[in-house]
């Protein structure tokens, strides 16, 4: 009986260390109260004048510029905030949802461009949590760029 007592005891005790474990490592992806960037909206004249611009970027032959970020940098802000999940471009948690280009076209909301990666980034998803209150626009922005020029050129691994 004594034995039956003691391993029930230190069941609930590994029980409860797991729980205390899960709990920590849950309490650690709790961004800091940062505000996340607002929507913009436009009036509809503006969304007007908005589309006749990019319309007529498009038939000059140019597109919109995206503000790329430093690769370099990004690289460094993958390693320490994003590579415990995403090493290799690959993922620990969904291991369907890798960061290699033809994953990224299938679930990336906004389509494969840097753009779709700031979004996913700043604001979290699924699984994801958000990093929009820990890292800067700026560290967010490169580790976008970084990640698309990863799966762009095939280069995980």
């Amino acid at each position: 009986v004594e034995t039956s007592i003691l391993s029930s005891t230190c069941t609930m005790l590994a029980r409860l260390f797991t729980l205390a474990l899960a709990l920590g490592a849950a309490l650690a992806f709790q961004p800091a109260a940062r505000p996340m960037r607002a929507a913009v909206r436009m009036s509809a004249a503006k969304d007007t004048a908005a589309a006749t611009a990019a319309a007529a970027l498009v038939l000059a032959g140019a597109a919109p510029a995206f503000a790329a970020g430093d690769i370099g940098n990004g690289a460094t802000v993958f390693s320490a905030n994003c590579a415990a999940c995403h090493a290799g471009g690959n993922n620990v948690i969904q291991a369907e949802k890798t960061l290699r280009k033809d994953a990224l076209v299938s679930y990336l909301s906004g389509g494969f461009k840097e753009e779709s990666i700031v979004y996913q980034v700043t604001n979290g998803k699924n699984a994801m949590p958000a990093f929009g209150g820990r890292l800067s626009d700026e560290e967010i922005d490169d580790v976008a760029s970084y990640v698309y020029d990863q799966a762009n050129g095939a280069k995980w691994d």
